[in-house]
């Protein structure tokens, strides 16, 4: 049960946040490019494909709701499990859409939600496993403007 303390904490943490978030922004400072966003997610490692499973439309008629499903295969126990899932859209502004943490209590690895496209791209997903090893998938999205292609 919350209480009233504990909530002007969270939404206190959370201006916060969103103004540290929106500094760089603010400061005329451009977005960080794809290539720096990979590295600090992966570091060095060397991504290879499967496991994920990820789901998209071939084609999005708004690309300010464009759904997506991410899968990851793993029996998410003790020493093998999905540690985070981190989806990017490289064409975007801002190309990190959301970095999704789990642990062995977890039941699965899988996200489900709607994401901005600015145009059509590549869409890519990275995940980490607690062995160290890097999966990764892509899957392009055509983003139309009201049905005529883009």
């Amino acid at each position: 049960m919350t209480n009233r303390r504990n909530l002007i904490m969270g939404l206190s943490a959370l201006a916060a946040w969103t103004r540290c978030a929106g500094t760089a922004e603010a400061q005329g400072l451009p977005p960080p490019a794809v290539e720096s966003v990979v590295k600090t997610l992966v570091g060095d490692a060397t991504p290879i494909g499967g496991r994920i499973s990820l789901d998209l439309p071939e084609i999005a008629e708004n690309g300010n709701t464009v759904p997506y499903t991410v899968r990851v295969e793993s029996p998410m126990i003790d020493g093998d499990y999905v540690k985070a899932v981190h989806l990017l859209a490289p064409a975007n502004p801002h190309p990190r859409i959301g970095s999704f943490f789990f642990t062995p209590q977890s039941a699965k690895a899988s996200i489900s939600s709607r994401m901005r496209l600015a145009q059509s791209q590549e869409v890519v997903v990275y995940a980490e496993m607690s062995n160290g090893a890097i999966y990764t998938a892509k899957r392009s999205v055509k983003v139309t403007i009201g049905g005529c292609g883009g």
